[in-house]
C-alpha cells in the first residue's frame, strides 16, 4: 500500500497511544490528520471521531484511517457501517498483515487498554507496508460495497 497521508482519531482512552503512534509515523515521513481527542482526562465519544475519520476517507483527503478506543470494539464497529470503510480491529501483526492483504482494510483499529506502545508500533508499520494480495479475494472485497440492504 503506497500511503503518504494517514488520518488518526480516538477515543480519551487511547489519546496516549495514538499521540505515540503519530509521533513515529511523522519521524517516518508520514503526513497525518488528526481528528483528537488529545485529552485523557475529558471523555469523548468514539462514534463522533470514527465519523470524522470516515469524512476524511470519503473526500480523499487521507490513504487510509487508524482508529484507536480502549478496547478497538466500540470504533470498529461505528466506522464500519460507513460503505466505503474497511476496517479491521488488530491485535498482532499477523492480523494487520492479513487485514491487508485478504480483506483490503483501509483503517486500522487498535485497542489502547490491550497493546504496548512497541506492539502497536510494529502493528502499525505492518498495516502501512502490506499490499492487498487481490486474485481471489478481489471478489469478495468488492460484494463488501454491495451487500444487500432489503431486509424488509
Amino acid at each position: 500500500m503506497q500511503v503518504k497521508k494517514i488520518v488518526m482519531a480516538s477515543d480519551h482512552a487511547a489519546c496516549e497511544l495514538k499521540s505515540f503512534i503519530q509521533e513515529a509515523l511523522t519521524q517516518q515521513g508520514y503526513e497525518i490528520i488528526d481528528c483528537g481527542t488529545n485529552d485523557p482526562t475529558q471523555s469523548v465519544d468514539y462514534p463522533d471521531k470514527a465519523y470524522l475519520l470516515a469524512k476524511s476517507i470519503k473526500r480523499q483527503e487521507a490513504d487510509c484511517g487508524i482508529l484507536l478506543c480502549g478496547s478497538g470494539i466500540g470504533m470498529s464497529i461505528a466506522v464500519n457501517r460507513y460503505p466505503f470503510i474497511r476496517a479491521a480491529l488488530v491485535h498482532s501483526e499477523e492480523y494487520a498483515r492479513l487485514a491487508r492483504q485478504h480483506n483490503n482494510a483501509n483503517v486500522l483499529v487498535l485497542g489502547g487498554r490491550f497493546l504496548d506502545k512497541e506492539e502497536a508500533n510494529k502493528i502499525v508499520n505492518v498495516f502501512l507496508t502490506t499490499d492487498f494480495e487481490a486474485g481471489r479475494h478481489e471478489r469478495r472485497v468488492a460484494k463488501l460495497g454491495d451487500m444487500p440492504n432489503d431486509f424488509e
